[in-house]
């Protein structure tokens, strides 16, 4: 049997540490080894025994979350999960803590909500599965059935509900409509090390640019603050989308957490749609979703990119995008910090192209100009 994914639980809330520790601990692929009421203690137990996995409180007395994560990040690398209040403050110091080598960011669970109850789990979960898989290095400094409970099996295990695919927002339809526009689109999605990647595909971009949609797998509450960061670096305007924006030369928009993000057109002009609907692929937003409206609505003027993440959202919807007449990119395994969703898509013969992540950029430019 492979070896279970070992935990330490960082946070100065014993309540919480409680709640995290049975929410994975209910997982048969995840143990606790270990929890600590601050980064001192963490230190001298990890001293004794390293954890796979750090799930990590940043507001914690003794020594704060990011001066930790620098720390380590800078001596003995750890794949890391934050798990931050939703707070304006708290955001932005999530994002910080991205920069300084995170590999997921968790909203703290509201506890004994229907939302925590439906969906906390399966991200709690697997925002440490992916971690695990981290390729780390050094660092210088609609309305939903709601969902009573988690069904739980005789081992005491969570029982995980169905894993939906797109059909539930939007139905596959027999092709892609008549496209009267004759603007490009680009249409990107990622995960796991997808908050650098975008960072850097962005910033590869000059002003005068086809109209971006991305899906980025990231909490509620945490999308808004990533988009306004990206917008003080990047050459376009980066904003997190709302319902009915319009999408247009220039423009970035990134989809809400805890919202699927659709590209739909009127005439020539696209735009899209936020809406609510059940996690796809174990996702929202899903990046399968944002593939199919857009093999839907912008068929052969668009441009679709695959890149770093766990799990397989987004490896069916660029097959999609490409039945439909698009160009379509993956990102390659050696600059992937995750090569999840990128292989599960070229192995279904997804992907035009497979490329390094500092050459998608310039390929797609290079591309529009042919």
């Amino acid at each position: 049997m492979k070896e279970k994914i070992r935990v330490l639980i960082v946070d100065d809330s014993a309540v919480v540490r409680q709640s995290l520790s049975s929410i994975l601990e209910s997982d048969p692929q995840i143990e606790v080894m270990g929890t600590a009421a601050d980064p001192i203690i963490a230190v001298k137990k990890i001293m004794k025994e390293v954890p796979d996995v750090i799930t990590l409180d940043i507001e914690m007395p003794r020594m704060d979350g990011l001066t930790f994560l620098r720390k380590i990040m800078s001596q003995h690398p750890i794949p890391v999960v934050v798990i931050s209040s939703l707070t304006s403050e708290g955001t932005e110091v999530a994002m910080k803590a991205l920069e300084y080598g995170a590999s997921e960011i968790i909203a703290k669970p509201a506890m004994n909500t229907a939302k925590f109850i439906q969906e906390s789990k399966i991200m709690l979960c697997d925002a440490v599965k992916a971690a695990s898989q981290v390729k780390l290095s050094r660092k210088k400094i609609v309305q939903t059935p709601e969902i009573k409970s988690i069904p739980i099996s005789s081992q005491g295990n969570f029982v995980v509900p169905p894993k939906y695919s797109a059909d539930v927002i939007l139905e596959k339809g027999s092709g892609p409509t008549r496209v009267i526009s004759t603007d490009n689109i680009i249409v990107l999605g990622a995960s796991t090390g997808g908050t650098e990647a975008i960072r850097v595909f962005l910033k590869g971009l000059p002003e005068k640019f086809p109209g971006v949609a991305i899906v980025q797998h990231m909490p509620e509450g945490f999308t808004k603050s990533f988009a306004n960061s990206l917008n003080g670096i990047c050459n376009m305007e980066v904003k997190e989308a709302e319902n009915n924006d319009k999408l247009y030369q220039g423009r970035v928009l990134i989809a809400p957490g805890s919202k699927h993000m659709l590209l739909k057109r009127v005439g020539r002009e696209y735009y899209v749609e936020v809406k609510d609907g059940p996690l796809v692929n174990r996702h929202r937003p899903s990046v399968d979703v944002l593939f199919r409206s857009a093999a839907r609505y912008a068929g052969k003027n668009a441009i679709g990119v695959l890149l770093t993440g766990m799990g397989n959202d987004g490896a069916k919807g660029l097959l999609e995008l490409l039945e439909s007449g698009a160009y379509t990119i993956a990102q390659d395994e050696a600059s992937s910090v995750v090569f999840g969703m990128p292989r599960e898509a070229i192995k279904l013969g997804a992907a035009n192209k497979v490329l390094g992540l500092d050459k998608i950029s310039h390929h797609i430019i290079t591309k529009l100009s042919e």
